[in-house]
């Protein structure tokens, strides 16, 4: 049997390609490309083709078709429209103007990188100036005799939200001035996107006379400039400059998007790919490599190609094969082989140890056979219960077990019976996780249930699910927002209301352009002093809301920002209840909102059991287990603490920061379905029912302030109200006003449309069959999600934190759904409220 085909590339372009039993058969041929690439079935992502949907509405303009001419329209048409203001309700107002050049259409250019032919598109151009002068006009002419597309903006924000639109090659600062606005913060503001990587931006410096000492560019390259262009208002000066930029940096930089693209393709390679220098010393291995040869990258990379180690995962006639085609006689006989094989003696030696020394270890039964007068069975029996309820360590369920096997002595036979069954279902490891009773038969509910409550079925061989976004550490693609206290003012008529449950975080969905988290995250965060409690800026509260909402995926129906937003606004409201108030500090609070912030963070539109079904590296990495919350929170912390500009917890001391992170990971992780029904029976048992016993007895004078004070005397009571109420936060939606509970049902079911699509293309098992888009009855499947999940937990949480106004819309919106499902209606109005 054959081993698998490797390739070896080196850098002066020859592959070296090896199948040990067709060594003459044609190897598959991969296609690599800058924005996809598929390998092997696998769907890859890179970063050269990330963009975010334009929020700008540009205004066009077309160059006149004569040089004369142009200048004067250019003047007159942009003295106009650079003065004109676009409203725009939603975010900064756009300042911008983007050329459309008539006179030379630009085409695209190919370009040879090694093997690879790339094709160039033409090369799009930002100026960034502060006003319309003889310098904008030269470079905006030049532009259009290059053939370059070219935007115009006015103000920071208008740059910004122009480069993130049109990820622009080449980008023109004016560096002249600093009356009207700071050229290196333009730079340090674009240099912070990731998009930016790939740009080269020129800094227009004023021209000093011939009696003044140049200036150190040093400044320029600290802020992010790439170059500095002398002030020259000629159009040939422009163009030069721009085609000289154009023909290095710029092509430069799309080579190296290329190899970014063809890395992530071989990384994700099933063939082991292996490069080398011309002196054949190891500079790159992918993972396919590693795993033939048996050694990590880290092993391999620095050394000489003949001096690769063997060991028995990796073939000799393929080692040997490659030293042949790259004519070397050298033959290293590895050390490792043997060091391997010490091993491999020593572990049996340790592992006989281990057998000997438990032959050693103590015999209960041998013991007590030696007695003279042997003990009986029931004796035997009796001394083991003795020694088990003498120890020191003892877990409260232990204690339980004992004190009901100490009643069960001197009890009816009918009540020790009774007992049995009370131990038999005690020793259950499913102690909170209802069984489904002849009501609950309904496949809606059957469906439902299983694909929440469960992590998944074992995967299937060959089958593996790939994120087609890679999971990257930042994703700063997002502008940064304005302050709280300078928003738009559509915004912050909306903001004004977010203190009422009826808030309508749709329409704030709309008005920031799907951004809503950052915005009522502000205004969140400074109502309850988040900002002072962690003792960091308003601006580093700002970039981190920024980078957590940047990694929530806007193309998710209902796993996306707006969900966070809403769970944050739910979370909020909670706490400004008296009694949920009164029951938790300060840290409580803030590790409640940031909990709420980040709770499904890089979420991909899919369930954990479609994850361990599918096999995903997230699954895994966390052994098949609440891996999606797990992942929540750890990427959370990960994209905190990689920058300290939006590193929030920097200013905090180490005790405090590891308690609030405690909190965060404890609420992020209860909001996973499988504990579901024992958050809410701890919950009830552990506060409500105390409550109502206090609340109910003869000497409960000033019972609810008592409540509250006993509640804090004890930190468990404080975690399980933390837990409830971000669970409650987390699925209130048939608790909101009757719009907004139709919009999220719609939602969630297109989510789960999705992933049921998803399973059946790639022959996984179907999580929840039900939701099959052309036959679910989403009435029917509200329905049993609110018995199920919702009525007993908010009846729960409205009995502790009183609720009546989400209790009424529960009510009402329960009403509607059961009215559609009478009628045998599977949409989510009646065909009466479609017509209007």
């Amino acid at each position: 049997m054959g081993c698998a085909p490797s390739i070896h590339v080196s850098h002066s372009g020859v592959i070296y390609c090896r199948d040990s039993e067709e060594s003459n058969s044609p190897h598959q041929t991969t296609t690599i490309s800058q924005g996809t690439t598929t390998l092997h079935g696998l769907f890859v992502k890179t970063d050269a083709a990330d963009s975010i949907p334009s929020v700008l509405a540009y205004q066009s303009r077309q160059p006149p078709p004569s040089a004369g001419p142009r200048r004067k329209e250019r003047r007159e048409s942009g003295g106009a429209s650079a003065r004109s203001r676009t409203p725009h309700c939603c975010s900064v107002e756009a300042e911008t103007q983007t050329s459309s050049s008539s006179a030379k259409q630009a085409s695209t250019a190919e370009l040879q990188v090694g093997p690879m032919r790339l094709t160039q598109y033409p090369i799009q151009v930002l100026l960034i100036f502060a006003k319309e002068d003889n310098q904008s006009n030269g470079f905006w002419w030049a532009c259009d005799r290059a053939g370059y597309r070219c935007n115009v903006a006015w103000t920071l924000e208008s740059a910004l939200e122009c480069f993130l639109d049109k990820h622009q090659e080449i980008i023109v600062i004016d560096h002249r001035n600093s009356k009207y606005f700071d050229a290196e913060d333009i730079c340090r503001s674009i240099r912070a996107t990731e998009l930016s990587e790939h740009t080269v931006i020129l800094a227009v410096v004023p021209r000093t006379s011939a009696d003044q000492e140049e200036t150190s560019i040093l400044p320029l390259l600290d802020a992010g400039f790439d170059r500095q262009f002398m002030e020259n208002s000629s159009v040939t000066a422009c163009y030069n400059e721009l085609v000289q930029i154009e023909h290095g940096e710029v092509r430069s930089q799309f080579k190296l998007r290329a190899c970014n693209a063809v890395f992530t393709a071989l990384d994700h390679c099933q063939e082991a790919v292996e490069i080398t220098s011309e002196d054949h010393v190891i500079q790159y291995v992918n993972p396919a490599f590693e795993r033939m040869m048996g050694y990590c990258k880290g092993e391999l990379i620095g050394k000489e190609l003949t001096e690769l180690p063997k060991s028995d995962k990796n073939s000799a006639d393929l080692l040997d094969n490659i030293n042949t085609f790259i004519k070397k006689g050298k033959f290293y006989k590895s050390h490792r082989e043997d060091k391997y094989t010490g091993d491999n003696s020593q572990s049996e030696s340790g592992s006989y140890k281990c057998k000997n020394r438990r032959k050693d270890s103590v015999d209960v039964k041998s013991i007590t056979s030696q007695s003279s007068d042997a003990p009986s069975l029931q004796t035997r029996r009796y001394s083991s219960m003795a020694r088990i309820h003498s120890m020191t360590i003892e877990a409260p369920i232990t204690k339980v077990i004992n004190i009901i096997n100490a009643a069960q002595e001197n009890s009816p036979i009918t009540v020790a019976e009774a007992l049995d069954r009370v131990l038999e279902i005690l020793r259950t490891t499913e102690l909170y996780s209802p069984q489904l009773g002849t009501k609950d038969e309904d496949p809606h509910t059957s469906d439902l249930v299983g694909g929440l409550m469960n992590d998944g079925l074992r995967r299937l061989s060959g089958n593996e699910y790939v994120f087609s976004k890679n999971m990257n550490l930042s994703h700063t693609h997002l502008p940064v927002p304005n302050t709280i206290n300078d928003v738009p003012p559509c915004i912050a008529q909306l903001l004004d209301n977010e203190e009422s449950w009826d808030f309508n975080i749709f329409e704030l969905e709309a008005v920031t352009n799907k951004r809503p988290l950052v915005y009522l995250g502000l205004k969140v965060f400074a109502r309850f002093g988040v900002s002072e409690f962690l003792n960091c800026s308003e601006a580093t509260l700002r970039a981190w809301l920024q980078v957590i909402e940047a990694n929530y995926h806007s193309s998710n129906s209902y796993h996306n920002s707006t969900h966070a937003a809403d769970v944050l606004h739910a979370t909020a409201f909670f706490l400004g209840k008296e009694r949920v108030k009164g029951s938790l500090d300060h840290l409580d609070e803030v590790a409640a909102l940031i909990a709420a912030t980040i709770h499904d963070v890089d979420h991909p539109g899919r369930t954990n059991s479609f994850l361990c079904n599918a096999g995903s590296e997230l699954a895994v990495l966390y052994n098949d287990t609440a891996v999606l919350e797990s992942h929540h929170t750890a990427l959370a912390f990960q994209l905190t603490t990689k920058d300290s500009k939006y590193n929030i917890f920097k200013n905090i001391d180490r005790n405090r920061y590891r308690t609030l992170r405690q909190a965060i990971i404890d609420m992020v992780l209860a909001t996973e379905m499988t504990k579901h029904f024992e958050h809410v029976n701890k919950f009830v048992n552990s506060i409500n029912k105390p409550m109502a016993s206090e609340e109910t007895s003869p000497h409960s004078e000033g019972s609810n302030t008592e409540c509250t004070a006993n509640i804090k005397n004890f930190p468990d009571n404080q975690t399980l109200i933390k837990r409830m109420m971000i669970k409650c936060a987390d699925v209130a939606n048939p608790c909101r006003p009757l719009e907004l509970c139709i919009e999220w049902a719609g939602r969630i079911s297109e989510e789960y449309f999705a992933q049921t699509d998803e399973e059946k293309r790639q022959g996984l098992p179907v999580v929840m069959p039900v939701f099959d888009r052309n036959t679910c009855s989403i009435p029917k499947s509200q329905i049993s999600f609110i018995d199920y999940f919702i009525t007993d937990m908010f009846d729960a949480w409205d009995a502790f934190a009183h609720l009546p106004v989400l209790m009424q819309h529960l009510a009402n919106n329960y009403k509607h759904w059961k009215t559609l499902d009478d009628l045998k209606c599977k949409s989510l109005r009646l065909p009466s409220e479609n017509n209007n």
